[in-house]
């Protein structure tokens, strides 16, 4: 019961942060769209280390940083080809001329992105399951906890623009959420086979450590950038930052 409400709680992260778009009265703020933005950058940042990149090395045999090494560039390298495929879509939308908004492939981007934070959730509570050890079930939980804060932005990032293009609430909500059920099912599928990719979990670990440190670099620190004086997008990823590494510190 409680192993399945922790692979629940990114998801419903995701959830609470499309909500917004319930709130919200005019058209989203640039200066807070790039707050958001850089808030959900500093914590998928801090999660990677802290949750993920350490783990993994940790959990590694001699030499300890290889397999970190090449899961991390394994996770780049999904992401970088999700990013190729999502610009083929985009063309074939444009030939066809599909109804669907540009920001839908924001939504089909988050997505394919979730999926190894899933499978993070669900390699760090098979790893407690398989341990027994309660100081893993306060991590994995933490873990859990940490992803899904960093979801609440970025379901708003998702649902607020969806409806600024015309979408309806409940539709921008509904697109916003499901961004993030792929998690909890990367997260079962994961946690079925844990007995047979037990020896991979490092490799998982830091597997999405890179898928989310590109999505980062790629997406959410350039969109985080303001013009003027304030730059906004740094104060966000700064805040973000230190709140993922508290929440790991305090709970792992």
């Amino acid at each position: 019961m409680l192993i399945g409400l922790g692979l629940m709680i990114p998801f419903i992260g995701t959830s609470l942060g499309a909500a917004i778009v319930f709130f919200m009265r005019k058209d989203i703020r640039s200066f807070t769209e790039k707050f958001l933005s850089g808030f959900a950058a500093g914590i998928m940042v801090a999660a990677s280390v802290w949750s993920l990149i350490i783990p993994s090395i940790e959990l590694s045999k001699n030499p300890q940083w290889l397999v970190p090494a090449l899961g991390f560039c394994g996770g780049i390298i999904f992401l970088s080809i999700s990013e190729k495929i999502s610009e083929r879509l985009m063309k074939i939308r444009e030939k066809v001329s599909l109804t669907l908004g540009s920001k839908t492939m924001l939504v089909f981007a988050v997505t394919l992105h979730n999926i190894p934070e899933g499978m993070a959730v669900g390699v760090a509570f098979a790893g407690a399951v398989n341990s027994g050890d309660k100081t893993l079930f306060a991590s994995a939980f933490a873990l859990a906890l940490g992803i899904a804060i960093q979801n609440i932005p970025e379901g708003a990032i998702i649902s607020m623009p969806l409806k600024v293009q015309g979408s309806s609430r409940i539709k921008s909500f509904l697109l916003g959420s499901l961004s993030g059920a792929v998690e909890p099912i990367a997260a079962v599928i994961t946690l079925a086979v844990s007995s047979a990719v037990s020896r991979l979990m490092p490799f998982f670990l830091s597997f999405a450590a890179g898928a989310m440190i590109y999505v980062c670099v790629n997406e959410l620190i350039p969109d985080s950038k303001a013009e003027g004086r304030v730059n906004i997008g740094i104060f966000g990823f700064c805040l973000g930052f230190l709140i993922m590494m508290i929440l790991d510190v305090a709970l792992g």
